[in-house]
């Protein structure tokens, strides 16, 4: 596939816009159009949908070792600077960073190919031939921003760069408030900020992005299979909605690879097409974090000693005597069994999506070029976006025939019956096979058409996106006939 090709029909057909695009754009922020919005918000519902509000805690799925509840969260994107003191973020979220001393550029250390600047400067060719670039420098990715009036370096704070700190500080508030059992998962879908060095490849690595997250609270000794559990579902959740074949796979961590308190990690990827052949990018991370993040926020930031044990990091105080780093809240974020009355730190797994690389990879496997006859019956290069059902959006698009003989009338009605249902579009303007391009470009599955036969019998044409298959229904039997093929 030509990314080339992808891009320039995001912007055609409103997928996606560069963020202030009229005055020269902002590097990393993304604006999602009329279609992008629906596309991107359509995947984010079925994920909801599928993983929280749509799951029964009285039935065990398949694969889990036992039944478990699910519930929602939507916390603040500023909170207080000490959870990323204690979370680790204050001090480690960073990036290896080098400048060139000649072209001026920034670039991230790991994406060079070497040590020469990617740029070539416009004059004084071969400047680049032995090393410019400084030595690489960490750069901390938090975006830092003043709480209050004041404006003082004690009112700083940050945009939170993941949401699952959110979850692990009112893990205590939603066990009290809902009286949730272990095990339980606790959902989040929301912005988070990066301050990407280099942000690049389309909407893939953007510096305001959005997740979907779950962090899943379990006891320690039946961890590991929930954690085999949740990375073989959020597998299976991408194939069923059509991320499907050789261009996605599971991949997990080597050791080296983990983070200092992952007992285990598995990364959901996909082979975008702006990547070599052979690579893979992340779309979403299910990682055993152990009860690393409960027990920061209880004692302190922690780190592995020389056993490979997390405790507390601690410093040297004023008075010679070694004290905690960064102090943790001093709350109790334990838990207690009420059959058993044992109590113990939950362990955590947590399924980490993106939500925008989810779109893009939506965007990418849906893109098509086929042949397909137009008005005439001669065959032409169509470009298709072949979006499952459920997140394509907008399902269905109406058509009359032509503007006279009460066709458009009788479209109207099919239209307006639709739309209290699905997001449908009206489309009188061209020829029919121009109205069938435009949709094909958008995405849409079906497209209904008013013709002179339906002023005689009632019925009118159904056409599938994919097959080009087309079949005659009542159009009192429309919104059901688009339903069931919709929601599959």
């Amino acid at each position: 596939m030509d990314m080339d090709k992808l891009v320039a029909l995001c912007r055609r057909r409103g997928f996606l816009f560069q963020s202030s695009e009229i005055y020269g754009g902002l590097n990393g922020f993304w604006d999602y159009g009329p279609l992008g919005v629906e596309l991107k918000r359509n995947i984010k519902d079925a994920w909801w949908r599928d993983m929280v509000s749509g799951h029964n805690e009285l039935v065990k799925p398949a694969g889990a070792p036992t039944t478990y509840e699910m519930v929602g969260l939507d916390a603040a994107i500023i909170m207080h600077p000490q959870v990323w003191k204690c979370s680790g973020h204050f001090d480690l979220f960073c990036d290896m960073m080098v400048d060139c001393k000649v072209c001026k550029g920034r670039w991230r250390a790991d994406h060079l190919q070497s040590a020469e600047c990617p740029q070539k400067p416009s004059k004084r060719p071969g400047e680049f031939e032995k090393c410019q670039l400084t030595e690489p420098r960490e750069f901390n990715l938090m975006f830092k921003t003043i709480v209050g009036a004041m404006g003082g370096e004690e009112d700083a704070a940050f945009l939170r760069p993941e949401t699952a700190q959110g979850i692990f500080v009112n893990f205590k508030n939603v066990c009290d408030s809902t009286r949730v059992k272990i095990p339980f998962g606790i959902a989040q879908v929301g912005k988070s900020f990066r301050n990407e060095i280099t942000p690049r490849n389309f909407t893939f690595r953007s510096r305001e992005f959005e997740q979907m997250e779950i962090e899943f609270f379990c006891h320690p000794t039946s961890s590991r299979k929930w954690y085999e559990y949740w990375r073989d579902r959020r597998m299976k959740w991408y194939t069923d909605l059509g991320l499907a074949g050789e261009r996605l796979r599971l991949r997990e961590h080597d050791k080296d690879e983990l983070s200092h308190y992952s007992v285990g990690t598995a990364d959901i990827e996909y082979a975008f097409p702006f990547l070599a052949a052979g690579e893979y990018g992340e779309l979403e991370g299910i990682a055993h974090r152990g009860d690393f993040d409960l027990r920061s926020h209880m004692e302190g930031k922690l780190v592995k000693n020389a056993e490979g044990c997390l405790e507390v990091e601690m410093m040297e105080g004023p008075d010679g005597k070694k004290m905690p780093k960064h102090r943790g809240s001093g709350r109790d974020l334990t838990y207690r069994d009420e059959t058993s009355n044992e109590r113990f730190t939950p362990h955590v797994i947590e399924p980490s999506a993106g939500a925008d690389r989810g779109t893009l990879a939506f965007l990418c496997e849906a893109y098509h070029e086929d042949q397909a006859p137009d008005d005439k019956g001669n065959m032409q290069t169509r470009t298709v976006m072949k979006f499952h059902p459920r997140i394509a959006p907008v399902k269905a698009a109406v058509f009359p025939l032509v503007k006279k003989d009460g066709m458009p009338e009788a479209a109207k009605e099919i239209y307006i019956a639709l739309k209290r249902r699905f997001v449908t579009f009206y489309d009188e303007k061209g020829a029919v096979g121009r109205r069938y391009r435009r949709q094909d470009e958008a995405g849409t599955p079906f497209c209904i058409t008013v013709d002179g036969q339906t002023l005689q019998d009632g019925t009118v044409t159904i056409r599938d996106r994919d097959s080009l298959e087309q079949w005659r229904v009542k159009s009192a039997d429309v919104v059901e006939e688009v339903t069931k093929r919709v929601e599959v």
